[in-house]
């Protein structure tokens, strides 16, 4: 894998306290999963960057090999990977998101 790639979801990553990798974009998801991180991001009210993972296949096979997990969508917060959609909707509704998510957006 390119390290072209890793050095660009690095910078994804840095530049965006809230990113995530899925199929499609938030204003087109093109999977029920990727849908659903959006859903939750948008009723948190939080701003997000996103790629499409499916413009672009060296990105969908980088950012698997990056974070070594085998699923699309892909969250990160404040620079660490989260998880999916299964782990961002369970903490979501357990009530760790928001603080999370909060803290990382009052950081500069």
């Amino acid at each position: 894998m390119s390290n072209l790639v890793h050095d660009q979801i690095s910078k994804d990553i840095s530049e965006n306290k809230i990113m995530v990798y899925m199929k499609g974009t938030p204003q087109m998801p093109q999977c029920g999963f990727s849908k659903a991180v959006v859903d939750v991001f948008e009723v948190l009210g939080v701003p997000f960057g996103s790629k499409d993972v499916l413009a672009d296949p060296d990105l969908r096979d980088g950012i698997k090999s990056f974070t070594q997990w085998p699923t699309i969508p892909q969250v990160f917060i404040d620079g660490k990977f989260i998880g999916g959609c299964d782990i961002i909707r369970e903490m979501y509704f357990n009530g760790e998101l928001e603080p999370l998510v909060k803290a990382a957006l009052q950081k500069s």
